[in-house]
């Protein structure tokens, strides 16, 4: 029979994998209260990262990016561990992130579940690796997840999660706590490669890529229209959301365009198609991939202008990136 979380409150975390993406989860844990045990491949290699940690958090104080006070929280939190069975004995949740590597991570993984306490929690932060495919690893899957933090882990907000056909439903509450604590927002996806953020993002920049090499634009040109155009709203509303505001009848409109040059490949879903044809066109019909009642469209296009204002005025602030001319 699969065993039950063994808490109600993931308060002992060990991290496996100290890395760039690991260490900077391990520091997103600690400085929410959690104590967290590191590990990586040897001794060595976990005290050398712990270190790089602690001087990265300085740095990170010095630039006002964390609290003051955090690398002593760090200190207090952080417990370098002698082996990856020594740091996973007595916690409550374990995040794997070692190479993206299916033999790697399986390897780690077994190694995992043979020395945590029953009832431990078992995340990795895989970036396209189904969990049916490292759930082999296991002799007991059930309180096994994808817990799936971005780079660069301190900073960037979106956690994703994805279950497996044996996780126990029991573990997300206590997942999604964890991460709010940490100032985290998970998002659950099926269990498929790539999962969402990945598969989108690859899509994406393979359009790019395949722009650039017609001579549409150069790679600098791509960016700069990515990020002062449909990129610019990315962090207030997904593309769902800018499509309803858009409107959907026009994006059909635009698709039977791109269809005429480019073939099915970029067709018009059927999804939009559907919803066009019922005049469903979004916002301004109040319905379309999202329902929106019409007394609230006014707050949302009030909320849309100053957030543009609001990221041009940040922009102006930050200065130009490195990467502009």
């Amino acid at each position: 029979m699969p065993t039950a979380p063994r808490t109600d409150k993931i308060t002992k975390v060990a991290q496996i994998g100290t890395g760039y993406m690991g260490g900077g989860i391990a520091q997103s844990l600690a400085l929410a209260g959690n104590d967290v045990w590191l590990a990586d491949a040897d001794q060595e290699s976990t005290q050398r990262n712990y270190e790089r940690l602690l001087k990265e958090s300085e740095l990170f104080e010095g630039q006002g990016l964390f609290a003051p006070g955090s690398t002593e929280v760090l200190k207090e939190k952080f417990h370098p561990a002698a082996s990856i069975e020594e740091a996973v004995a007595d916690v409550h949740f374990v995040e794997e992130a070692v190479f993206e590597d299916p033999a790697v991570k399986k390897d780690v993984l077994s190694r995992v579940e043979k020395a945590v306490t029953p009832g431990t929690i078992i995340g990795t932060n895989t970036s396209t690796i189904p969990v049916k495919v490292l759930a082999e690893a296991f002799e007991d899957a059930s309180l096994f997840l994808t817990v799936h933090f971005s780079n660069p882990a301190p900073f960037i907000p979106g956690v994703e999660l994805v279950t497996g056909e044996a996780t126990d439903p029991a573990v997300l509450p206590l997942i999604d706590d964890l991460l709010t604590r940490a100032g985290r927002r998970g998002a659950q996806v099926k269990d498929v490669p790539g999962f969402v953020l990945n598969r989108l993002q690859y899509v994406l920049l393979k359009e790019a890529m395949t722009v650039v090499e017609e001579g549409v634009a150069t790679p600098a040109d791509v960016d700069t229209i990515v990020s002062t155009t449909f990129g610019f709203r990315l962090p207030f509303f997904g593309p769902f959301a800018i499509a309803d505001m858009a409107g959907l009848d026009v994006y059909a409109k635009g698709f039977k365009v791109l269809e005429n040059h480019f073939g099915d490949r970029l067709s018009a879903p059927a999804n939009l198609t559907s919803l066009v044809e019922a005049g469903k066109f979004g916002t301004k019909t109040g319905s379309g991939f999202l329902e929106l009642e019409p007394e609230k469209l006014a707050a949302l296009i009030d909320y849309r202008n100053k957030a543009y204002k609001k990221m041009a005025e940040l922009l102006d602030e930050l200065g130009p990136s490195p990467l502009a001319e």
